[in-house]
């Protein structure tokens, strides 16, 4: 299994950039995928999932009316579109598949900046 995260990197606030997670090694329509983040000195959050079909979606309050998670099943690709940023975005952006308990699989994480 092999998730690499790319998009990061550094706006102004209300700017907006999207972020990809490109999926390998598995059947990547069978799962949902999920973004995280980890913001320095604070845990990883969870920020949004996506069913497996694409047809569901779920956000954490802080990003719910700003960011957009989709899928393309074709291109075995999870994007996060991220609108109207804010410095406290501000951290590494992780995406996680998790099939079970101890089968458990993160990305290596795409710095987002939010900065003036």
């Amino acid at each position: 299994v092999q998730l690499v995260e790319s998009g990061g990197g550094l706006v102004q606030p209300g700017g907006s950039l999207r972020l990809s997670c490109v999926a390998s090694g598995f059947t990547f329509t069978n799962y949902v995928i999920n973004w995280y983040r980890q913001a320095p000195g604070k845990e990883r959050e969870l920020v949004a999932l996506i069913n497996s079909p694409g047809s569901s979606t779920n956000y954490a309050d802080s990003v719910k009316g700003r960011f957009t998670i989709s899928r393309d099943n074709a291109k075995n690709t999870v994007y996060l579109q991220m609108n109207s940023l804010k410095p406290e975005d501000t951290a590494i952006y992780y995406c996680r598949l998790r099939r079970s308990l101890y089968d458990d699989y993160w990305g290596q994480g795409t710095q987002v900046t939010v900065s003036s």
